[in-house]
């Protein structure tokens, strides 16, 4: 079979519980893959794992498989998912023993070694002299695809992972049908580039799209790509599936949680200033021309830690005076905060108000106050006895948005990197055989990629000023503390202006929140875009809720919203 053609019907935890069967009655396919793991699942399943050391991986992946395993073994489609999580070894026995109790002859493989939780201390060696950080839950490294394609080149049917990169379910089938090797890099990349294009479902047909007016987008279809052996693909969807697939969902999904030219994983770093994509018909966007280059020497370990207690209390202000109000409110607050002296005080006033409103809510603005510490009653009975106590003793109209409650748990989440040899990538066969998965022949450091020439500037002519959106689409993503706003123009003219015009200063300008931090600026002239990576607006991470958009998923639609002087031509 010169085509492989690879589905993917989870995006995250949580997402459609239907895609499973929707893709497998769809259309044809050879493969389904399952992306359930981002930074913060990692945290929720290692709580599960508290619980419940036979917990840690996503429960919801096996409710979806035993309804589905029939019709995937009647068809022939092999399912590669990292649902795993923290137990790989248990959800593959979990499968086992449901397919025996459907009586289905299924083989279940799964991956494992990323696990490095109680191994922290020798794999990091001096890297970190002070060993494993307190509270840690989870530390996992993020593996590649070749154990993956271990598990299938000896005959598994279903393969678990735990922390695998998101490409790598990608990787791992394509390298075991078209027999790459660890050093065949273009190839390798062109399978990154596709499996990073599926990762997040329908990310790629339209959804969370910054032009979504153009579709019908209320039940987008998953993607799927069919890849050829010398790595190139086309990404499509199965006919009659809502959404749509054309060059601009497919940059978008491109641009989401990337940096620079550079994209590194544990097999290949695959240089996406490379990627070209054309149109290939309705709904087919064709990616070639990417080339590889050897990984980096080190891999990317994840660490899950409980980082202290969080308490919120958002206070209601209607009609009149209120920045007034917000001011009495705060000096009402601040001897109880003195008191108890929380590490961490931010109040926030959100102006969700207008005047001469026609509904109390529109009326209305909030003023949040969150607390942060690692002793919860500092921020849980301490925080909420003094806001009740001022209900009859503040402003005119006081109430809060709910009852103050305990302090809850937060999540901190930091990356550090470790040699290859330090980790033991081990493939379980179906048949109980541990194959162990050599690291990569050679490695390579990532260095940034050299700046590409701009173009020649759009000629200068009358402006308007209007929202950046209505010329460029936007998608941005979390990295752990940091996020991305990838940029792109729908036409070469209007690439030509965005390229001198949205410079770091111009970004800092209109996302003011940047204003003190690391921005880098990245371009991508064969995407039309830029990319810009806000060092640190997250704090640290998802799980800190350390700003409004914990994972910046809107900063991107923010930055769109914002005006500037666009060429009238361009309008």
């Amino acid at each position: 079979m010169n085509v492989l053609r690879i589905g993917n019907f989870s995006g995250f935890y949580g997402d459609r519980a239907s895609a499973l069967r929707e893709m497998l009655t769809g259309g044809e396919l050879d493969v389904l893959t399952g992306d359930y793991l981002a930074e913060l699942t990692m945290l929720i399943l290692a709580r599960d794992r508290l619980k419940d050391p036979g917990a840690g991986y996503a429960r919801t992946f096996l409710r979806q498989l035993e309804d589905c395993l029939g019709l995937a073994h009647e068809r022939g489609v092999k399912i590669v998912t990292n649902a795993g999580g923290l137990n790989p070894a248990g959800l593959a026995h979990a499968v086992r023993e449901s397919a025996a109790r459907l009586g289905i002859p299924v083989r279940v493989a799964h991956v494992e070694g990323d696990d490095l939780t109680s191994e922290l201390p020798r794999v990091l060696g001096s890297a970190r002299d002070a060993g494993t950080p307190v509270g840690t839950l989870a530390a996992h490294a993020y593996l590649g695809g070749f154990g993956i394609a271990e598990c299938l080149r000896a005959g598994a049917d279903v393969v678990v992972t735990g922390r695998v990169t998101d490409a790598a379910l990608v990787t791992g089938p394509a390298a075991a049908h078209f027999g790459w090797g660890p050093g065949e890099y273009d190839r390798l990349a062109g399978a990154v580039v596709a499996g990073h294009v599926l990762e997040c479902g329908t990310q790629a047909t339209g959804g969370n799209y910054a032009f979504f007016g153009e579709g019908d987008v209320r039940r987008p279809g998953f993607p799927l790509a069919e890849i050829r052996a010398d790595g190139s693909s086309v990404v499509t969807k199965h006919p009659g599936t809502g959404g749509l697939v054309d060059i601009g969902t497919v940059t978008a999904q491109l641009l989401y949680e990337t940096g620079g030219g550079r994209y590194a994983g544990p097999d290949v770093t695959a240089r996406l200033d490379t990627v070209r994509l054309s149109q290939d018909g309705p709904d087919r966007v064709r990616i070639e021309g990417v080339r590889g280059e050897a990984p980096p020497p080190t891999l990317k370990v994840g660490l899950n830690r409980l980082g202290g207690f969080r308490g919120e209390v958002v206070f209601v202000l209607t009609g009149l005076d209120i920045e007034a109000k917000a001011a009495l409110v705060r000096e009402q607050m601040a001897d109880a905060l003195a008191k108890s002296s929380p590490d961490e005080v931010r109040w926030e006033l959100v102006r969700s108000d207008r005047g001469d409103a026609d509904t109390e809510e529109t009326a209305s603005a909030l003023l949040r106050l969150v607390v942060r510490d690692a002793d919860e009653r500092l921020v849980g009975r301490a925080l909420g006895g003094a806001a009740v106590e001022l209900a009859l003793a503040s402003y005119p109209g006081f109430h809060v948005l709910a009852p103050p409650g305990k302090g809850s748990p937060y999540g901190v989440f930091e990356d550090v990197y470790v040699p290859h040899g330090a980790v033991e990538h081990r493939a379980v066969l179906h048949d109980g055989r541990r194959e162990p998965v050599p690291p990569p022949p050679e490695v390579r450091p990532l260095d940034a990629v050299p700046e590409p020439a701009l173009p020649e500037p759009y000629p200068p002519g009358p402006t308007r000023r209007a929202p950046l959106g209505l010329v460029a689409g936007a998608r941005s993503g979390d990295k752990g503390g940091n996020a991305n706003v990838g940029v792109w123009a729908r036409s070469d003219d209007g690439w030509r202006w965005l390229a001198h015009e949205l410079t770091v200063e111009r970004f800092r300008r209109l996302i003011p929140e940047s204003r003190d931090l690391p921005v880098i600026r990245h371009l991508l002239p064969n995407l039309r875009a830029v990319n810009f990576v806000v060092e640190g607006i997250l704090g640290a991470g998802v799980a800190a809720q350390a700003r409004f958009d914990p994972q910046a998923k809107a900063l991107g639609e923010w930055l769109r919203s914002r005006h500037l002087d666009i060429p009238e031509a361009l309008l």
